[in-house]
């Protein structure tokens, strides 16, 4: 892969700020900036165990309850020609409690006609927090 340490860099924050973007609300109840942000064929494996289609997820984002949690160790690797892989962990914290939840999560980005876009989505809760 001829991809140089800085294009590398800029890469992996065009991907950390468009993870970014997909938790920040105002994006998420734009269907159209979402629908750039999402592959045609993308699919998620929620921390809830569910799985989720492209249009589902369009669905419930201009709707749902949501507050952004915090996004920490992000880190990306370029898997092929076109292939990102982006891993973070996301914590929430209860204002009533102060407790905190942590959910691992891991995107598969690839290029296509010239934007990157989210193919694949997991996110594993964790004990950790």
């Amino acid at each position: 892969m001829n991809l140089n340490t800085d294009s590398f860099e800029e890469l992996c924050a065009h991907l950390r700020a468009s993870e970014n973007a997909l938790l920040d609300l105002s994006v998420r109840r734009d269907r159209e900036r979402v629908s750039e942000l999402l592959a045609e064929d993308f699919l998620e494996f929620g921390s809830s165990g569910r799985v989720w289609t492209r249009e589902q997820i369009l669905e419930i984002m201009e709707t749902e309850d949501f507050q952004p949690p915090v996004m920490e160790d992000f880190k990306c690797a370029l898997i092929a020609e076109g292939f990102a892989l982006a891993t973070y962990r996301t914590v929430r914290t209860d204002p009533r409690t102060g407790e905190r939840a942590a959910t691992l999560r891991s995107s598969l980005w690839t290029k296509e006609s010239g934007a990157w876009r989210v193919r694949f989505h997991q996110g594993t809760r964790t004990n950790e927090s």
